[in-house]
């Protein structure tokens, strides 16, 4: 975590209530940090924080911003894998994303939420952003970057939604085509703008539409991940495969950097017996379920048979 509190002022959000406004953890601490992560085995670090973007802004003018903070951690560890979850679009800078373009070691991969789609919503929940700027950024990321997974979140049932609020949202869906959305329905939080609102969203409705934009975005991520399919990647493995998985053949557990950690589907890892957890396999993806995938493992050279 690179910082607590938040500055954001959304209409849902109890976070600013309970931590108070946004304040960045020191540079230094944070390398050292993930120093000894690294010492301990990290093979991965994820970088957290209610808007990472907003890392070093109260820090004053020259202090450093996420950019430099990533440069910094690239520069004191070794650690193959750096993961960005949680950035608001508007902390999406050319000088943060010409460094993800050209440093393989922060995985092409951003969490970046939306909430909702149509103007009138992003308005209401006091969203920063609107339609045509997320449209803007998703282009821009995926221009830059074309390995980027692309994941989001969206809230269904706000009080105020109407049904063709929603139709906008499951449109923006469709445009956008996040590789992951996760959907929401609305729960009040006491204490925030929107526990001011009449809640005129049923319990029905909100999971009636978070199936509905479930169903969706499921449909949208199989094509948008199908793309990986007979790629090769290197595999991080997670775990030795539990024999009675449903899964049936793998050895082992693990993830591409495409896949966050407990959030985004796992890779099955098959014929990779000699691996152990935290080492990276180089692997060919042969198939795609849903939101997981099924790699073979290439034979590291000191295993191959020889003629």
């Amino acid at each position: 975590k690179i910082s607590e509190g938040c500055d954001h002022g959304c209409a849902f959000c109890a976070i600013p209530l309970m931590r108070g406004r946004h304040r960045s953890e020191p540079l230094e601490r944070l390398v050292r940090e993930a120093q000894l992560l690294e010492a301990q085995g990290a093979k991965e670090i994820n970088l957290v924080a209610q808007d990472l973007g907003h890392f070093g802004r109260d820090l004053g003018p020259a202090g450093p911003r996420l950019p430099d903070l990533l440069a910094a951690l690239l520069a004191g560890t070794s650690v193959p894998w750096f993961r960005l979850l949680y950035v608001y679009s508007a902390g999406l800078t050319p000088q943060l994303v010409e460094l993800m373009a050209g440093e393989p070691r922060i995985v092409p991969y951003i969490d970046m939420p939306i909430q909702h789609g149509a103007d009138r919503m992003l308005e209401r929940m006091r969203r920063p952003e609107r339609r045509a700027t997320l449209r803007q950024k998703v282009a821009w990321l995926r221009e830059a970057v074309p390995d980027i997974a692309l994941r989001s979140t969206a809230i269904v049932g706000f009080p105020g939604e109407t049904d063709d609020d929603f139709r906008e949202l499951c449109d923006v869906a469709e445009e956008l085509a996040f590789e992951r959305l996760g959907v929401f329905t609305y729960s009040e939080q006491e204490g925030t703008r929107a526990a001011q609102y009449p809640d005129d969203a049923t319990d029905e409705i909100k999971r009636e539409r978070q199936e509905e934009l479930t169903e969706v975005q499921r449909v949208i991520s199989a094509e948008r991940l199908a793309r990986y399919v007979g790629r090769t990647a290197a595999v991080l493995i997670d775990a030795v495969a539990d024999p009675n998985d449903i899964g049936g053949g793998a050895t082992h557990v693990g993830r591409v950097m495409w896949q966050a950690d407990d959030v985004d589907g796992i890779t099955r890892l098959e014929q990779g017996g000699w691996a152990r957890p935290g080492e990276f396999v180089t692997a060919k993806i042969v198939e795609k379920d849903d939101y997981d995938f099924r790699a073979v493992a290439s034979l590291p050279d000191s295993r191959r048979t020889r003629p």
